[in-house]
């Protein structure tokens, strides 16, 4: 059950955000993307991203040594390296944290920052391995090509069948598992980007988009009904500082 009280907790609600009309300015786009960094790492999106993902990495790095154990072979951390998807990665703030976090931890994390927009893509080159531009409901890699993938406030951009299509294309190419970050819908979380997207000088694109998306966000359940209605996966749901809400859940968890 969800722990939030009723009367903190709007009904959510469509709305319709300014920058997902392809025809404004990509300047524009990006520099409210900066403003989305900023939150993130200000307001606990990428803690919430990393922490998530710190169990799938555990269970990455334990399948590495169960196959180095089979064969006989010891492969020096220094010298694991896994991957990781951002579907709608913006300015690539979250893979750059997760590579960075890698890196202290002694393995190499390679990623690939995932966006729709060439104009976005190409500003978040400097902050991943790789930079692609694409369609998320039709990703452009095999099944199971890839170890982890992350998708951070993307998915409230959808809903009915179009949700559920982008689930299940994250699920498909993750050979390991998948984390979903979201906002977590509240009116407590409205009033507290509104008042602060001033003092931190936000745009007020961002400032619109943001209190559009919390209105758009998930309760826990909600996204946990989501997620195991699109992909039949066994799937954690936790509430996260800052008004975030993750789900995680291993491939392996997977019914067919």
């Amino acid at each position: 059950m969800d722990m939030a009280m009723p009367l903190l907790t709007p009904a959510r609600r469509r709305g319709i955000e300014i920058l997902d009309d392809p025809s404004k300015d990509p300047a524009l786009a990006v520099r409210s993307l900066r403003d989305v960094s900023l939150a993130n790492r200000l307001f606990g999106g990428r803690r919430a991203m990393l922490r998530a993902l710190e169990v799938l990495i555990a269970r990455g790095l334990a399948e590495t040594s169960r196959a180095d154990r089979a064969l006989r072979r010891r492969t020096p951390t220094s010298q694991i390296s896994l991957t990781l998807l951002d579907v709608g990665t913006g300015l690539a703030d979250i893979p750059l944290a997760a590579m960075k976090d890698a890196h202290q931890k002694g393995f190499r994390l390679d990623t690939i920052g995932f966006e729709v927009s060439p104009d976005i893509a190409r500003a978040a080159e400097p902050s991943c391995t790789w930079a692609m531009v694409g369609d998320a409901m039709h990703l452009p890699f095999a099944d199971r090509s890839v170890d982890f993938v992350t998708c951070s406030q993307v998915l409230h951009h959808f809903d009915g069948p179009a949700a559920d299509a982008l689930l299940r294309e994250c699920t498909r190419v993750a050979r390991i598992g998948v984390v979903v970050g979201e906002l977590r819908r509240s009116w407590m979380a409205v009033a507290g980007l509104w008042a602060s997207s001033y003092l931190l000088g936000f745009h007020p694109v961002s400032r619109h988009d943001g209190i559009v998306s919390i209105l758009r966000g998930y309760t826990v359940s909600e996204l946990r009904q989501l997620v195991r209605r699109a992909t039949g996966a066994r799937v954690s749901v936790r509430r996260q500082l800052g008004w975030r809400v993750t789900a995680t859940w291993t491939t392996a968890s997977v019914r067919e």
